[in-house]
């Protein structure tokens, strides 16, 4: 009896809740007509005899992009359209251990964004792994040809024993390596089809703007075409992926799986190649733009690599320290640190000290641009560049060499502060075999107070230093007499050596 009385409360407590729920949802569906009639109400009141606002907004609501046109209010045609030129890309590589650690940190330069399967082994098998294992990876990819091209991310493909390309229709079909650059994270991979594919057209980067739409497709976390939409938040983002960094910022979602898929424009060109994200953040992603990958197709078809320009040179940015001591009206181009002896910097006249403004006609604000710009230039081209050696703009001709990957041009240095605080000692024979330095030329630096000014403008023990005031030293006594000389700057300029590069860097006197 007790059993049925709780049945009955039971169901009479259901029935009492599904009544209150059904007069919620009424008076909800009122309260919400009864703001649209006043919403339409105000409208006419205010004047336009308008009609209330459609469920989509209209296309001139949208700002314009890249053929003039506004963004849709629906992407379903354009995804329609695209989608079947997009594909999957799966990898499988042997991964040998050395049965004592991972060879995680191997990894490759946007793992820092991605992560990837590491994590997933070291937590599993620690320090002691099996010997050997298969380590798979997913990506994405886009049609470029009829006969098969493929556009992909180098990171994708990089030392996979087995490539994988699987079309929107589920055909599977083996891929080729064709053509890699690592430095620009870029890939062409190629696949025999039965039939003729679908393409998508390689747009203009140069004309995208921030706050253009963009969308992406991709297949991220191995989810088969997956579409994102947002806009370009900015552009010519440095993340310290390589020496070419330039990429477009978007947050349109991009994620894990999506490395080498496209980014269209609302054209439905792609403007970008997905490459990396910020892991911590929501909305970051970036893409490398779409005119680089158009800039080294050919040499990746033909070559399968890429032939760079080389002028010979090292060079760092100039901080505002250095540009005081260098009496510069500002901050523009990049600071010959070296020049190496028979290269066409050499041969044509350029001299450690000057600042390099202009290549082939092309300004030049720091060491990026004129990496960027250096590297497109054919070798053998004659081309002119223009340094500032000072305060006269000098125009040299030079012949572009091939820039050998050996050949690193120097990376820019911090900003210097403050005051000296170091000790330096005489570089004897057994100094210089011993650290392996190229001679017994300047002092080395044994030692720097933690807070000085030597401290706080980046000198570190064993950096050699060269030249103090643009004058060479070769000891101690040359280095104390240049440093204690009296003029009239607030700053000290240092050449200094530190390992197969060179900087300068400006101390503030006390």
């Amino acid at each position: 009896m007790s059993g049925g009385r709780e049945r009955k409360q039971f169901f009479m407590i259901l029935v009492v809740c599904l009544a209150g729920f059904f007069i919620l949802s009424v008076v909800g569906v009122l309260k919400f007509s009864l703001s649209q009639g006043l919403r339409s109400s105000y409208a006419v009141a205010d004047g336009a005899g308008a009609p209330a606002a459609a469920a989509t907004a209209p296309r001139s609501a949208f700002p314009s992009v890249m053929g003039g046109s506004g963004a849709p209010g629906s992407l379903a045609d354009l995804v329609e359209k695209l989608s079947p030129a997009v594909v999957n890309i799966s990898t499988t590589k042997v991964v040998k251990m050395d049965g004592k650690r991972a060879p995680f940190n191997e990894m490759f330069p946007f793992d820092r964004f991605f992560g990837g399967e590491e994590e997933f082994y070291k937590r599993f098998f620690g320090d002691n792994p099996e010997k050997e294992f298969r380590q798979r990876s997913l990506g994405s990819g886009f049609i470029i040809s009829k006969d098969g091209y493929i556009f992909t991310n180098n990171h994708v493909i990089e030392k996979a024993d087995k490539i994988k390309v699987r079309l929107s229709t589920g055909k599977e079909y083996d891929a080729t390596v064709k053509g890699r650059d690592p430095r620009t994270d870029l890939a062409l991979i190629k696949i025999t089809p039965d039939n003729s594919l679908p393409t998508v057209n390689l747009g203009d980067s140069d004309r995208l703007r921030v706050g253009d739409w963009v969308m992406a497709i991709g297949n991220p976390f191995g989810l088969d075409h997956t579409v994102t939409a947002g806009i370009v938040s900015a552009k010519g983002r440095v993340i310290g992926a390589g020496p070419y960094d330039n990429f477009i910022q978007t947050d349109a979602s991009i994620n894990p799986g999506n490395s080498g898929g496209p980014l269209f424009n609302m054209a439905g060109d792609v403007v970008g190649i997905n490459t990396a994200i910020v892991a911590q953040g929501q909305g970051i992603g970036f893409a490398i733009p779409v005119n680089m990958a158009k800039e080294i197709l050919e040499d990746l078809k033909a070559k399968g690599k890429v032939t760079r320009g080389w002028l010979g040179v090292s060079v760092q940015d100039i901080t505002e320290d250095l540009a005081k001591s260098l009496k510069l009206q500002d901050r523009n181009g990049a600071l010959v640190t070296e020049v190496f002896e028979g290269d066409p910097a050499d041969k044509a006249g350029i001299k450690q000290g000057d600042i390099i403004i202009e290549v082939d006609g092309k300004k030049v604000k720091d060491t990026h641009e004129l990496l960027r710009a250096v590297a497109v230039l054919p070798v053998g081209k004659k081309a002119a560049v223009k340094v500032l050696r000072e305060g006269q703009v000098k125009e040299l001709q030079l012949t572009v060499a091939e820039r050998e990957e050996k050949k690193e041009m120097a990376a820019t240095r911090g900003e210097s502060k403050d005051t000296y605080g170091m000790s330096v000692q005489d570089i004897t024979p057994e100094i210089a075999k011993q650290l392996g330095l190229p001679s017994t030329g300047g002092v080395i630096v044994t030692k720097v107070r933690e807070g000085s000014a030597s401290d706080e403008a980046g000198l570190q023990p064993y950096d050699v230093i060269i030249q103090v005031n643009r004058v060479k030293v070769a000891s101690v006594k040359d280095f104390m007499r240049e440093i204690s000389k009296k003029t009239a700057e607030d700053r000290v300029l240092l050449l200094i050596r530190r390992g197969k590069g060179t900087y300068y860097v400006a101390l503030r006197k006390e």
